[in-house]
C-alpha cells in the first residue's frame, strides 16, 4: 500500500516513515500543503493520506477540502496537534476519514491505517484471500493452500496490491510508484523480477502479463466463471 505522508516536522515525518516501513507500506513524504495538493490532484496512485493540518502554504484543512470538492475519495487520516472538539468536528465534516491527535502511539496509527484501508476496500477483515492465497497485513504472513510462503518486502507489497485489486490491470509505471515511491532508483526490470519470483513461489498462473499494457491478477482461473 502506498501512503502519502504530509507533515512539516522533519523529525516526526522521519519517525513515521521508519515506523511504517516494516508494515510493507511505501511512504512518500511532502512537507507543505501546496505540493501535497498538486500530488493529490495528479495521477499518483495513493491508497491513503496521513495529513497534518498546520502546514506551510495551504493548511491541511484547505488541502482536504480541495480534493474532496474534486471528487477525490482517497482515505485521509488527519494527524494534528489541534485537539479541540470543534477542530475534530470540522476535519471530519470537511472529509477526513479519521482523526488522531498528537502525541500518539505508533501502534494505534498502524491499526487506524489498517482499518482505514480495509473500509476503503469494503472489507470486514484486513486479511486478503484470493485463489488459495491468504495475506495478512497485520502479521505479514502469506499462506498458499495453508502452507506458509516466505516473501521479500517488495514481493509482499506487490502481492498485496494485486490481491487488493483482483481483476484490475495495473501498469508497470503504476506498480513502480506503488512499490518504490519517489525516493528510490529502480532497475528497469525490477517489477518483472518481482512478478517472476511471485509466480515461482506461488504458482505460474498467478499474474498475467498483458504485453505493452501491464499485469493483472484474475479473480479466478481463466475459463472459470463465478
Amino acid at each position: 500500500m502506498r501512503i502519502l505522508l504530509v507533515e512539516d516536522d522533519p523529525s516526526l515525518a522521519s519517525g513515521i516513515r521508519l515506523a511504517l516501513k516494516p508494515e510493507h507500506y511505501t511512504v512518500d513524504h511532502l512537507a507543505d500543503g501546496d505540493t501535497a495538493l498538486a500530488a493529490l490532484q495528479g495521477d499518483e496512485p495513493f491508497d491513503a493520506v496521513v495529513l497534518d493540518l498546520g502546514l506551510p502554504g495551504l493548511d491541511g484543512m484547505q488541502v482536504l477540502e480541495a480534493i474532496r470538492q474534486r471528487g477525490n475519495r482517497v482515505p485521509v487520516l488527519v494527524l494534528t496537534a489541534r485537539d479541540a472538539v470543534d477542530d475534530r468536528i470540522a476535519g471530519l465534516d470537511v472529509g477526513a476519514d479519521d482523526y488522531m491527535v498528537k502525541p500518539f502511539e505508533v501502534a494505534e496509527l498502524k491499526a487506524r491505517l489498517r482499518a482505514l484501508l480495509r473500509r476503503s476496500q469494503g472489507q470486514v477483515s484486513s486479511v486478503l484471500a484470493c485463489r488459495g492465497i491468504r495475506l495478512d497485513p497485520a502479521t505479514h504472513d502469506v499462506h498458499y493452500l495453508d502452507e506458509p510462503v516466505e516473501l521479500s518486502r517488495r514481493e509482499f507489497t506487490l502481492l498485496q496490491e494485486f490481491m487488493s485489486h483482483p481483476g484490475r490491470v495495473l501498469t508497470r509505471d503504476t506498480l513502480v510508484r506503488l512499490v518504490y515511491g519517489w525516493d528510490e532508483d529502480v532497475a528497469s526490470n525490477a517489477i518483472e523480477v518481482h512478478v517472476h519470483h511471485l509466480r515461482r513461489k506461488l504458482f505460474p498462473e498467478l499474474i498475467r502479463t498483458l504485453r505493452g499494457i501491464g499485469y493483472v491478477m484474475d479473480k479466478e482461473p481463466r475459463g472459470v466463471s463465478s
